[in-house]
């Protein structure tokens, strides 16, 4: 009987791989890290069920570099390349598997900066946080950014100007009854 492969999320560098086997509460699991491929089998996820996956990559990976973690929501991996060359793919098989998806959020391509998915040149994350809490916000996203300001106070341009004429509007009783 064949166990049932879990998800794969990856992303590279030109140096490393990063995988991570999305696994919920596998608290043991069975890894084997070879120089050309990776076994993995364990017991998790909302079934409770062994699942188990073989990964034969399209390139070579130093073993003993290479580090993984066991968390609650998956195992993650950091793969490090025998050489520094951008991988086409991740496997060996130039083929497609349903549970095997690129992990976005660690994603480079081969032509980015190194410095450029991290942000602008220049930027500083704490200067950042340092303006929205002048602003009234604590720099997370909580807070309005507004400081002290008294919306009751604020002037929209509603306030009409010494020069605009008075215009005589009829009051809504009137344009009810001749629409009657």
């Amino acid at each position: 009987m064949t166990l049932p492969v879990p998800p794969v999320t990856w992303a590279q560098r030109p140096n490393l791989v990063y995988l991570t086997v999305c696994l919920e509460d596998c608290s043991n699991p069975e890894i084997k890290i070879e120089n050309e491929k990776l076994f993995f089998k364990g017991n998790g996820g909302t079934s409770k069920k062994d699942h188990e996956l073989t990964l034969n990559f399209y390139g070579k990976i130093k073993p003993e570099d290479s580090k993984y973690i066991v968390r609650g929501r998956g195992t993650e991996f950091v793969l490090y390349k025998e050489t520094d060359e951008w991988w086409p793919r991740l496997l060996s098989e130039n083929k497609k598997y349903h549970w095997l998806k690129v992990d976005f959020n660690k994603w480079r391509d081969e032509d980015d900066s190194e410095g450029e998915a991290d942000g602008p040149e220049g930027f500083d994350p704490n200067s950042y946080d340092d303006m929205m809490r002048q602003l009234g916000g604590n720099g997370l996203g909580a807070g309005n950014g507004l400081g002290d300001f008294n919306i009751d106070s604020a002037n929209f341009g509603d306030e009409k100007e010494e020069d605009d004429a008075e215009e005589d509007l009829p009051e809504l009783d009137e344009v009810a009854e001749t629409a009657k």
